[in-house]
């Protein structure tokens, strides 16, 4: 179906204005087009592909943007001389830092130290961290104490040496720094906001550090999925998310993880999920996480037994997959040019970028590898890629969040003393956010380039857009997605000048 402005008189279809928080740009301009089922979409965005990794604060990896220190042995990165400036890390902040140690800069070397060593990022650990809005409390609260994991390594940063295919991203597309977790939380509960906005509605209702007032706060699996570590350990969610919003909408959608097609079977019928790779420490890691998959929380949206699509050309449909896939299914399906409308993509665990298990080098080749074949399918044209991160992973970010959602559980809460504000009585507790700032990157031949938005987002904002381009109407039940701001602020539905980028994915440089 041909692209329809809304300035058209003669359009015989009824067009809808999507709903934003805060201003959109006077480039972008709205318009509807058809959608991989034939539904018609509020952008020329007809396929989104959200790629979700894992622990990275925004000053992790984007603290000196655009200024990498370049030495020798490391991938050499130049910025563009009109790269707009971001809310990094100053000199006061590099040199007289109120932390115990001020930040410092991680080179080639400590890439295996951070596959080897894992910040504490709990719910209550975030907030103690924070310290108030002071961001003063990271080194004692990282809960780093092996020898070669030194407590200051939470204030360490890589520049556009080792992260270089993001800093080009950066470069090429667009960015924010005023991109936030929407609760200060750990993996499980940054997934499901990404697909609810609503980390309510947890059965049992308290675990403790786990599950508190019914409240997801931490990491646990699923009680519908054969590859939970121990089925007496288990959660389960209650409430829609944003996969039962586009099967009402006959939408086409996917979540799609490595390691999610069973490794065998076991006697009594049960998904057995072990395939493994070496990250770059030498560490043998499962591939498939169970508390990564959101939508295998809720009855409505989990495949169980890990049962593989009926067939290619359903890949994306309702089936007995019921839209949770392995990886491979992802681009099964993208060969076959049936690449459903909405694609959740989620790397091998070795490659998710999550520390003591992944590192920025193979997180970029899982990055570059994923950006440089989209680029080339004949969809391209008509789609976005989203890089978007779970949590801070307890990693030093100098920014105050905005707390928009208070709580005040005295067992769980401490960002001010044992409270995190105030809830409404009729607000569920235990969801104090926003959180940490989180890096995020738009590309698409839609998106701005070289551009930095500094508008107030969250991981809803993802859900939102999501809900807006296809017109699914809202998650409901407190969910964060009604208050969420726009990520239309990245794009330029006018002139879509970005050019494809292919880079290498063992440098990061443009090939």
């Amino acid at each position: 179906m041909s692209m329809i402005f809304c300035k058209s008189l003669l359009s015989l279809l009824v067009i809808s204005l999507i709903l934003v928080v805060g201003s959109v740009s006077s480039s972008s301009i709205i318009v509807v087009t058809a959608s991989a089922t034939g539904k018609t979409t509020s952008t020329p965005i007809k396929h989104l592909v959200v790629i979700f990794q894992e622990n990275v604060s925004f000053d992790h990896y984007f603290a000196t943007y655009p200024n990498a220190k370049n030495p020798p042995g490391e991938s050499k990165f130049s910025s563009l001389s009109n790269t707009p400036s971001i809310n990094g890390l100053t000199i006061g902040l590099l040199t007289n830092n109120t932390n115990l140690a001020n930040p410092w800069r991680l080179d080639k070397s400590r890439v295996v130290t951070v596959a080897s060593c894992d910040p504490n990022h709990g719910y209550t650990e975030l907030q103690k961290e924070i310290d108030g809005g002071l961001m003063d409390k990271f080194v004692q609260n990282s809960g780093l104490s092996l020898p070669i994991c030194d407590p200051k390594l939470v204030m360490g940063y890589f520049d556009g040496n080792i992260v270089t295919a993001l800093w080009n991203y950066a470069q090429h597309f667009a960015m924010s720094d005023n991109f936030h977790s929407s609760n200060l939380d750990p993996s499980l509960p940054g997934a499901i906001n990404l697909v609810t906005g609503q980390t309510h509605g947890a059965t049992p209702r308290n675990i403790s550090k786990i599950v508190a007032n019914g409240t997801s706060i931490g990491d646990i699996d699923s009680i519908y999925d054969d590859c939970s570590a121990t089925q007496d350990k288990t959660i389960s969610m209650t409430g829609r998310n944003i996969g039962n919003l586009m099967n009402e909408k006959g939408i086409t959608w996917g979540w799609f993880e490595g390691g999610f097609k069973p490794s065998s079977i076991s006697n009594n019928n049960k998904a057995i999920c072990g395939t493994s790779h070496l990250n770059i420490a030498g560490k043998n890691i499962t591939d498939y996480v169970v508390h990564h998959e959101p939508f295998q929380y809720y009855q409505s949206t989990a495949n169980q037994h890990h049962l593989p699509p009926s067939s290619v050309e359903l890949i994306g449909h309702t089936d007995q997959a019921n839209h949770q896939y392995d990886l491979s299914d992802f681009w099964a399906a993208a060969q076959a040019g049936s690449m459903p409308a909405v694609s959740y993509l989620k790397a091998p665990h070795y490659q998710d970028g999550h520390p003591n298990a992944s590192d920025p080098i193979d997180e970029q080749h899982f990055l570059v590898n994923t950006i440089n074949r989209l680029q080339q399918l004949p969809e391209w044209n008509s789609t976005a890629i989203i890089i978007a991160y779970d949590d801070s992973g307890g990693w030093y970010d100098h920014a105050m969040p905005p707390i928009i959602s208070q709580s005040n559980d005295p067992i769980n809460d401490a960002l001010l003393a044992k409270t995190c504000g105030h809830a409404p009585v009729t607000a569920y507790q235990d969801r104090c956010g926003y959180g940490v700032r989180l890096p995020l990157l738009v590309i698409s031949p839609y998106a701005k380039v070289n551009y930095v938005d500094h508008s107030i987002t969250d991981q809803t904002s993802i859900l939102r857009f999501i809900e807006d381009n296809w017109k699914l109407g809202r998650i409901g039940n407190q969910s964060f997605d009604s208050q969420a701001g726009t990520l239309l602020n990245m794009f330029n539905f006018t002139d879509h000048t970005a050019n494809k980028l292919f880079l290498n994915p063992d440098t990061g440089l443009e090939k």
